[in-house]
C-alpha cells in the first residue's frame, strides 16, 4: 500500500521491475521512442532520471505489463474486487452478511478525507513550462500529458462524491495556446466532465477544473475504471490504494494531497481553440480539431515530484495492458449490465474501438428446424448501445453451443463465425452513426458507420487453406494472399475516390462471379499491400477494421437487396487507405539513432535484450 509514486518506485526497482536512466534525455521524441522500444520488448519500468529542460523526474511504463501492475496492487486486489462485485450484485451481501462484513468495513476505511483548506506544506507554486514537456510523435501538435486525472464537480450538486475523475488527454504547449495561461483538454460532451461542462454553461458559469497528475497508481487507474453507477472514483482510489484519499480546497479548486502535481483552472462557457495533431491508439494520428480550453489558474508541484506518462500509438501499447487490469478488476460486469451476454472483447490489435467479438445466449425459439440468430441479434444492439462499445464499427457476434468459444483466439472465433455466417441474412448495417472520434475512416468527425456479423446454428461450409485459383490472376489485383482460413487478402491501385472504388469493386465481383462460385472464401481483403497485411494476423485485424468504414467499403460478390436487406455470395473489404484518413504514425529516423547511446554498452539500458 503506497503512500505516493515514490514508495511505488522504489519497490519496483527493490524487486527488479524498474531501471534507472541517469543519461540526459530529451523529452522531445526521445524519451518516448525509449519507452516504445522498453515496451515491446517486455521490459522494466523506466525512471528518467534527467530530463532535459525539467528538473523534475519523470516515470513511465508501470502499467506496461500485467503481472507488474497485479504486484504494484498486491496487497488490495482481492479485497478491491470484491467490493465491486458486491456493488455488481448487492444481494450477495443479504445472503452472505457474515462473509462481506469485511468489505463494507473496507469500504468505510476507504472513505476520502478532507483536510484543512490550505496547499499541503510539501507543495512548491510551479509554471506549466517547468513541467516535462514530452512531445511523443513527430507531428505531435506539442507536449501532452497522458496520464492525467481530471476532476470536476457537478455544478447543481457538487461536492466530491458526486464528482468526475476521467482521463483526458490535456495538451500542454503548441498551437494557440497562450504559454503558461492555457492548456486544452480533449474530450466528448457526452463524458462525464462534459456533462458537468454544460450544466456549468447553462448557468453561465465557467467550470472549475483540477488536474492530478502522479499520486499513488490506484489514483491513475481510478481515472479511466467504468465503475458501476454510484461507486465514486475517490472511492475506489482509496479501495484500490489501501488508503483515504486525501483532499482539501483551495480558491474553490480540489487539491489532491497525494498527487505530484495539481494544475486548477477554469472551463469557459464555449472557450475552444484547435487541440491537436496528436498520435493516438489507433496508431494514426488524430487531427487538429477545436476543443475546450482550460484557463490556468495556479499550478503546484510536490517536494521530489515524479512526472508519470505513457505513449500511446498502434497497438498493442501500455494501454493494453491497462485494458487487461480494467477486465481482471470488473470480472463479469458486463454480464451483470447486459443480461445474455457471455463475453464481449474489444480487441487490441484493431485499434480497441473498431472491432467487439462478443458471445451471447440464443433461447427466443429453441425448437425452430433451422438454427439462425435472433437472441444474439438483440444483444448486438444492446452491445452497441452501451458506454464505449458503442463506438464500434465492427461486431462479429455469435452463440456458444457445444464447442468452447473463447473470443480471445482470434482465428479460432473468426473461423466458426465465417464457418457459420450466411452472408445472405447474417450481415445487417447501422448507417449514418457515431464512430470514436479518433477514427477518421468515416464521413466526418465522429460520423461513420457499423456493421453486425451475425453467425449461429451449424457449420455451412469449409474454409480455404490456400488461396482459391479463382482469386489467382485477375487483371488490376494481384498478389492474393492467404491471412487466415476463410480470409484472403489482395492488392490493388491507390485509392482514389468512392465513385471509382465503386467501379473497381464491381469489376472484381464480376470477374470473381464468371469464374465460379467461391463459397470457401468468404471473406476478401482489398488493400495497398497484402505482404503485409497477411504477414501478421496484428497486420490483418489493424489494416482492415482501422481503414475501413462498413456502409462505404463492404462490397460482395453477386450482391443486392433483398426486402431492403443487403446480402452477398462473398464479403468484400475495401481497406485501403483513402486520402480522408489521418496519418500513421512514422519513427523519426534521426531520433532511432539518437536513442541507440541508452541502450550501446555501458548504457542504462545496456541489459535490455530489444526485438
Amino acid at each position: 500500500m503506497y503512500r505516493n509514486l515514490e514508495e511505488c518506485i522504489t519497490d519496483l526497482e527493490k524487486h527488479g521491475h524498474l531501471v534507472r536512466i541517469k543519461e540526459e534525455v530529451d523529452p522531445c521524441l526521445e524519451m518516448a521512442a525509449i519507452h516504445l522500444k522498453i515496451y515491446e520488448a517486455g521490459g522494466p519500468a523506466l525512471l528518467f532520471e534527467n530530463v532535459k529542460g525539467s528538473k523534475f523526474k519523470a516515470v513511465s511504463n508501470l502499467f506496461g505489463d500485467i503481472e507488474r501492475s497485479k504486484f504494484i496492487f498486491r496487497s488490495t486486489w482481492d479485497r478491491t474486487q470484491s467490493i465491486i462485485a458486491l456493488r455488481d450484485d448487492p444481494m450477495k451481501a443479504v445472503k452472505h452478511p457474515f462473509q462481506n462484513i469485511g468489505n463494507g468495513l473496507g469500504a468505510i476505511k476507504a472513505l476520502p478525507m478532507k483536510k484543512p483548506g490550505r496547499v499541503p506544506s510539501a507543495f512548491q507554486e510551479i509554471q506549466i513550462s517547468d513541467l516535462p514537456q514530452i512531445l511523443h510523435w513527430p507531428m505531435d501538435g506539442g507536449a501532452f500529458i497522458t496520464l492525467p486525472q481530471v476532476y470536476s464537480e457537478d455544478p447543481e450538486k457538487p461536492g466530491l462524491m458526486n464528482s468526475n475523475l476521467g482521463m483526458y488527454r490535456i495538451q500542454l504547449s503548441g498551437n494557440e495556446y497562450e504559454k503558461n495561461k492555457e492548456i486544452g483538454l480533449h474530450y466528448q460532451i457526452h463524458r462525464g466532465i462534459g456533462v458537468h461542462q454544460a450544466k456549468a454553461s447553462k448557468k453561465g458559469e465557467p467550470l472549475k477544473v483540477s488536474i492530478f497528475i502522479g499520486g499513488p497508481p490506484a489514483h491513475t487507474l481510478s481515472a479511466i475504471m467504468p465503475l458501476p453507477e454510484g461507486l465514486s472514483e475517490m472511492l475506489f482510489a482509496g479501495l484500490l490504494s489501501g488508503r483515504r484519499f486525501r483532499y482539501s480546497y483551495v480558491d474553490g479548486y480540489c487539491i489532491s494531497h497525494d498527487a505530484d502535481f495539481v494544475i486548477t483552472g477554469e472551463i469557459h462557457p464555449d472557450a475552444t481553440k484547435p487541440e491537436g495533431p496528436f498520435g493516438d491508439h489507433l496508431g494514426y494520428y488524430s487531427l487538429t480539431h477545436p476543443f475546450p480550453v482550460m484557463k490556468v489558474h495556479k499550478v503546484y508541484a510536490k517536494q521530489n515530484a515524479i512526472w508519470p506518462f505513457t505513449v500511446v500509438g498502434r497497438p498493442p501499447q501500455e494501454d493494453t495492458s491497462f485494458g487487461e487490469l480494467i477486465h481482471e478488476l470488473t470480472g463479469d460486469a458486463i454480464k451483470q449490465e447486459i443480461p445474455g451476454v457471455k463475453e464481449v472483447h474489444a480487441v487490441d490489435a484493431a485499434g480497441v474501438h473498431p472491432l467487439l467479438f462478443a458471445i451471447g445466449s440464443e433461447r427466443y425459439t429453441p425448437y425452430q428446424r433451422v438454427k439462425q440468430p435472433t437472441e444474439i441479434l438483440t444483444l448486438a444492439n444492446r452491445i452497441l448501445g452501451t458506454g464505449q462499445l458503442s463506438l464500434a464499427k465492427y461486431l462479429f457476434i455469435t452463440a456458444e453451443e457445444s464447442q468452447a468459444l473463447d473470443s480471445h483466439d482470434i482465428v479460432g472465433f473468426m473461423n466458426y463465425i465465417l464457418e457459420r455466417m450466411d452472408l445472405r441474412r447474417d450481415i445487417h448495417f447501422y448507417t449514418n452513426t457515431t464512430i470514436d472520434t479518433l477514427d477518421y475512416s468515416g464521413t466526418g468527425l465522429n460520423s461513420g458507420s457499423k456493421v453486425v456479423l451475425a453467425a449461429y446454428g451449424d457449420k455451412k461450409r469449409e474454409l480455404c487453406r490456400e488461396v482459391p485459383e479463382v482469386l489467382k490472376a485477375l487483371r488490376g489485383f494481384e498478389n492474393a494472399r492467404l491471412v487466415m482460413p476463410g480470409v484472403v487478402a489482395i492488392q490493388g491501385s491507390a485509392f482514389a475516390d468512392y465513385e471509382t472504388a465503386q467501379q473497381e469493386l464491381k469489376g472484381l465481383s464480376e470477374a470473381i462471379a464468371e469464374k465460379g462460385p467461391l463459397e470457401t472464401c468468404p471473406m476478401i481483403i482489398l488493400c495497398d499491400d497484402s505482404t503485409f497485411l497477411s504477414e501478421t494476423i496484428n497486420n490483418f485485424l489493424w489494416a482492415t477494421f482501422t481503414r475501413s468504414n462498413p456502409s462505404h467499403d463492404i462490397y460482395g460478390v453477386n450482391s443486392g437487396y433483398e426486402n431492403k436487406h443487403w446480402a452477398c455470395d462473398n464479403m468484400m473489404i475495401d481497406a485501403r487507405t483513402k486520402p480522408h484518413q489521418a496519418p500513421p504514425l512514422i519513427p523519426d529516423p534521426t531520433v532511432e539513432k539518437n536513442v541507440e547511446r541508452v541502450f550501446a554498452k555501458g548504457g542504462s539500458l545496456s541489459g535490455v535484450k530489444l526485438k
